[in-house]
């Protein structure tokens, strides 16, 4: 039991970083798939909107449940609110010319396109997370 505890001590913030990155995920990939689909909208532009739906779910439940992070001013909290959505909006590059090569030069369907993508993203997220935005849980 002692073993258990210990592991769920040290792995606890990748287990909510992956479960909130999959409801995260899970967010993007269904309004990327409304937006695009349903509405109809050009498939960049579902992409951006599924991205700011996503990120501002993302900001919340990282700065909360996956980092702790407990800022006491409102200029610590924009700060690092400002940092999370740079960080955010250069794996939003990375999203927008995988998704790019995918549907435009490779021909492949979108959602399938937007799939693949997403273990990119989450992935680059995680580790700009980890190290360049939530640093410490005692700011």
């Amino acid at each position: 039991m002692e073993m258990i505890k210990k592991m769920w001590l040290k792995y606890k913030g990748v287990i909510a970083y992956l479960f909130f990155g999959g409801l995260t995920t899970l967010i993007n990939i269904v309004a990327f798939y409304l937006f695009g689909t349903v509405f109809d909208l050009y498939y960049q532009l579902a992409n951006v909107i599924a991205w700011l739906l996503s990120v501002l779910f993302a900001f919340f439940t990282n700065k909360v449940w996956v980092f702790g992070s407990k800022y006491t001013t409102a200029k610590a909290f924009w700060s690092e609110m400002g940092k999370f959505f740079f960080y955010r909006g250069v794996s939003l590059l990375v999203d927008a010319f995988i998704m790019y090569l995918g549907i435009s030069v490779f021909k492949i369907d979108d959602n399938l396109t937007k799939l693949i993508d997403q273990v990119f993203v989450v992935v680059i997220n995680y580790f700009f997370s980890k190290f360049l935005i939530f640093k410490t849980n005692d700011k």
